[in-house]
């Protein structure tokens, strides 16, 4: 499997070198020299990256440009001699050896757990340690076993490989005519992701040529085609089929799916088991609005954007002011005649200067021509931006004096350093500054990513930033409390998902005929976020409380899953089992730990709106301990948590 061009050796002259490391990211570039040339004395104290500061010195080292330049001119001798020498790569790494590296990235850090997970994301090995460890074919050869995946996204198409890695016959059954799930379905302008790439992307499936540091959605789109392409797994698509409903047989033990197909005929399919792949951010939110649909003028979501309405010379609203609306009102303002935002509450934003710039040309010769770079600028941002980083500056210090503003000293101290990013955009409108610095505290709902271009459009003189509430929306356009009437030609509605509506619209029929939905009664739970009471063989990707806030990427969360999964199959066929079901103690005392755990965090106490609570005030969607505690829960089933069924 292959996604982009393999490593090339290196002709390049020494000036050329040079040229090339005066663009390149030097913290990760010094762990992937030494490990192609074996020499871990590469690795200099005066040399260590910052991997604590949450707004670090631009060089990324702790000793600012002068460590920059000694790192420099020390890779230039270097990788002058490994291509001198032929571009000889030394062994693969030992776990001693990389526990020298990580003790460079952490002197002060518990790096021992971290081990296995660093082999896994680096693919030291030059193998997939998460792959399946198994096959069908050695376990249970003449059994049939089929299983149902439900959607062809991101997760969709990471369990299906694994699926076709342990020879297990699987069906997508994909909604849309293409993959990609989010990816597909918001086309909206400006869409990217605010992750690097590098770590939105699959451990095993890097590539070297990303055009962006962010990349944007006709990218991303690109690259999960690509993935199902060389995971050969898109022949096992079946597009425009809508699950509408998966029904447990209690009496032959197998799933039941019902799908509406292309031409609107619907037919069943029977599975042994059923993998739920649609995500939480699936489904799109309309406001409660009085008068929404009187509007006269054109009104879309942002999700399901509607490219035949033009806006260039024109009066646009948008309501809201999440994510998706940071991304596409920079753009949209551009041409609009009149851009009204009304915002309900304003966002933390944390300043990233390369949100929207190119990979430069010597950053994107070392990931070509250096064998690991990329792994290693992708484990950066896994131990940067990890679980020493944000997650510590999340956590409720009970004995805080005012949880309403911050959670803790080094909550405050985040808060105290966005803000002065805020206020330092709004010097010259001072009638902003009141309107774009949050009450609440930092990570209580999503801190959005940002280079200066939000605030930038809100300064258009076309733009005008309404914090009013609405009251209604007329014919011609928007109404605040204060009667005031905001005309507009067009409504643009950026109020995100029904996030906690996990599986909608679909329902999902369990032992004895149990409904999940009227079993989650509004809110949903999963032991791992994974399987559920009473559903046999029925697993989750990117399920309740498996969203990960401030310290990491959903693609680690869904590999994690796809591990378990396939290790909870891989029980099943090896016991001769039917199915297993998860035991209802177990998940009771789970869930009670993860709801213990989220109110230890500044997204479970604060007040503030959010799409990480459920309508009864619980946070079904997070997950608040490390991304090591999860790696350590899924890396493989514990019999004794589940029922079998013989």
């Amino acid at each position: 499997m292959s996604l982009s061009q393999p490593i090339q050796p290196i002709t390049a002259s020494d000036d050329e070198i040079a040229q090339a490391l005066a663009d390149a990211h030097l913290p990760s570039l010094l762990p992937a020299l030494a490990q192609i040339t074996g020499d871990l004395s590469l690795l200099r104290d005066e040399l260590r990256p910052d991997t604590t500061s949450l707004l670090p010195d631009p060089s990324g080292f702790v000793g600012g440009a002068a460590a920059a330049e000694a790192a420099r001119a020390l890779a230039l001798g270097v990788l002058a001699r490994f291509r001198d020498g032929g571009c000889k790569v030394a062994p693969p790494p030992d776990r001693a050896f990389l526990r020298a590296i990580l003790a460079w990235f952490a002197p002060d850090g518990a790096i021992e757990p971290y081990l296995p997970i660093v082999e896994e994301e680096l693919s030291v090995s030059e193998r997939d340690l998460r792959a399946p460890g198994w096959s069908k074919q050695e376990l249970a050869p003449e059994r049939p076993f089929s299983v149902a995946v439900i959607g062809a996204g991101m997760s969709g198409l990471l369990i299906a490989y694994r699926l076709r890695q342990a020879g297990v016959d699987f069906t997508i059954f994909e909604k849309n005519d293409d993959v990609g799930g989010t990816w597909y379905d918001n086309t909206y302008p400006g869409c990217r992701v605010d992750v690097a790439n590098s770590f939105y992307s699959y451990s095993f499936a890097q590539k070297a040529d990303w055009p962006q540091h962010f990349s944007t959605q006709p990218v991303l789109l690109d690259y999960f085609r690509d993935c199902a392409e060389a995971f050969g797994v898109r022949e096992r698509i079946r597009f425009r089929s809508e699950v509408l409903l998966a029904e447990w047989d209690d009496e032959r033990a197998l799933w039941r799916v019902r799908v509406r197909t292309a031409d609107g005929r619907e037919e069943v399919v029977e599975a042994n088991a059923v993998v739920s792949a649609v995500g939480q951010l699936n489904v799109p939110k309309l406001p409660d609005i009085p008068g929404r649909e009187r509007f006269e003028g054109p009104s879309f979501h942002s999700a399901r954007w509607d490219h035949s309405v033009p806006l260039a010379g024109r009066r646009v609203a948008v309501i809201g002011t999440g994510a998706s609306s940071a991304q596409f009102v920079p753009v949209i303002a551009e041409e609009a005649a009149r851009l009204d935002v009304f915002q309900r509450t304003p966002n933390w934003m944390l300043p990233v200067e390369q949100y929207h710039a190119e990979i430069p040309a010597g950053q994107r010769w070392i990931l070509t021509h250096v064998p690991s770079a990329s792994h290693w600028h992708r484990f950066w941002l896994f131990w940067r931006l990890g679980d020493g980083m944000f997650l510590p500056r999340a956590r409720v210090d009970r004995s805080w004096p005012d949880l309403a503003h911050a959670v803790s000293a080094s909550n405050e101290e985040m808060r105290n350093l966005l803000t002065l990013a805020l206020k330092m955009q709004v010097l010259d409108r001072p009638d902003l500054a009141e309107k774009i610095v949050p009450d609440y505290p930092p990570a209580s709902k999503r801190i959005l990513v940002d280079n200066g271009a939000w605030i930038q459009a809100l300064k258009r003189p076309n733009v005008h930033l309404i914090t009013d509430a609405i009251r209604e929306i007329t014919e011609r356009g928007v109404v605040t409390k204060d009667g005031a009437l905001h005309e507009a030609d067009v409504i643009v509605y950026g109020t995100g998902f029904q996030a906690s509506k996990f599986l909608t619209p679909m329902r999902v029929v369990g032992r004895g005929g149990v409904d999940l939905h009227e079993q989650w009664a509004g809110n949903a739970r999963a032991y791992l976020g994974v399987t559920i009471p009473s559903f046999p063989n029925f697993f989750c990707m990117y399920g309740p409380n498996t969203n990960i806030v401030v310290n990491g990427s959903i693609i680690y969360f869904s590999e994690c899953e796809a591990r378990y999964i396939t290790s909870c199959l891989r029980l099943v066929l090896a016991g001769g089992h039917r199915a297993l079901d998860c035991r209802k103690d177990v998940h009771d005392a789970y869930n009670a730990w993860v709801d213990e755990g989220n109110l230890s965090m500044a997204w479970g106490v604060a007040k503030v709106n959010s799409w990480y609570k459920s309508e009864s005030g619980r946070v079904a969607q997070n997950w608040p301990f490390t991304l090591l505690e999860y790696w350590q829960k899924t890396r493989d089933v514990r019999p004794s948590d589940y029922e079998t069924i013989d």
